[in-house]
């Protein structure tokens, strides 16, 4: 049972004009969208479009953010065909996925992660590339600034400014965290930046972090054992390897009575103690409106800032809360909304 603080007000959307008519390919062309409806890619008509999709691995809250994009394009009432890929966890695989949507000449590449958005910048400068779920954009080399993207790529990054702030603050004075652990894949551009920012924020607070090492998700069980012992808590990021494979986190925590705290909802929803975050569909459809834009209003994607998420909300699991004998303090009561 998840508890929700705080109210989170959706985004909206203005009605847009249909402007953009894309032409088809001489040679037809078949594949497969998330649903595995088999499509043609000939058959676009006026006032059609393709989006190639890039998702780096399947998980709720980047699949979350997918449903946001596609609600954005379908609430401005565009026929869209989406080509729906994913890399199954294989950084290796988001580059041969790009170079096929480049061959297919879609016509904008929705990129829903940071090792996604990073192989579609390489294999294109002409097809306008929307990302989300890129907690560091700027440091990922996907844009020059928030406010001035530049080149063919904008989006929405995944990670609040007020995020570790907040969750740190709540390690140490709502859980008198002294020793923190955390399971990333150093391999994940977006997990170093917040790891590194994760320390500062607990150091700065006279808290430890203690570091563990995956490469893939059949490792995240070991590496989190590895913390047993030397840490009172757990602390985990927006890490798509370890998200994908949160449940060997969560067995190992509850086994030893160890509290975590998350870095997004959908992993408070599968077991984590709590988490300060935001809605992946609202970063999903905020980037969808982006998309819209480029699609219908002919502007340049270099030319849309990039976006953080809106306000924060803090969710706090019941049961996790229960299973750590933690009593619902009266401080948290007073936001609290079921």
């Amino acid at each position: 049972m998840a508890i929700t603080l705080k109210k989170f007000s959706f985004l909206s959307t203005a009605a847009l004009a249909l402007m953009l008519a894309a032409c088809g390919s001489d040679d037809s062309e078949t594949s497969t969208d998330k649903t595995g409806t088999d499509k043609d890619t000939d058959a676009k008509t006026e006032e059609s479009y393709v989006i190639g999709v890039s998702q780096i691995v399947e998980h709720p809250s980047l699949d979350a953010a997918y449903e946001g994009f596609q609600k954005a394009i379908e609430d401005a009432g565009l026929d869209v065909e989406y080509q729906y890929n994913t890399a199954n966890g294989d950084s290796s695989q988001t580059v041969t996925i790009a170079q096929k949507l480049v061959g297919e000449g879609v016509d904008l590449i929705f990129a829903n992660s940071t090792p996604s958005a990073q192989a579609a910048k390489s294999a294109t400068a002409d097809i306008p590339i929307v990302f989300t779920s890129v907690t560091d954009a700027v440091g990922a080399e996907l844009i020059a600034s928030m406010e001035a993207p530049g080149g063919n790529v904008t989006g929405t990054v995944d990670l609040h400014p007020d995020t570790i702030t907040n969750t740190v603050k709540f390690l140490k004075e709502q859980l008198g965290a002294k020793a923190v652990g955390t399971i990333y894949n150093t391999g994940e551009q977006n997990s170093v930046a917040q790891v590194e920012q994760v320390k500062a924020a607990l150091e700065a607070q006279g808290i430890s972090l203690v570091e563990a090492a995956v490469a893939t998700s059949a490792e995240i069980k070991q590496a989190t054992e590895s913390l047993v012992g030397k840490v009172d808590s757990l602390y985990i990021i927006t890490d798509n390897t370890v998200v994908s494979g949160l449940e060997a986190v969560i067995d190992v925590a509850n086994a030893n009575k160890l509290p975590m705290m998350v870095g997004e909802l959908d992993s408070v929803a599968r077991g984590g103690l709590g988490a300060y975050g935001f809605e992946y569909f609202d970063i999903g459809y905020e980037a969808g409106e982006k998309a819209v834009e480029i699609l219908t209003e002919g502007k340049k994607a270099g030319e849309i800032p990039a976006t953080y998420p809106g306000n924060l909300k803090l969710v706090i699991n019941k049961a996790a809360a229960d299973n750590l004998g933690l009593e619902i303090k009266p401080e948290w009561k007073a936001e609290l909304s079921e």
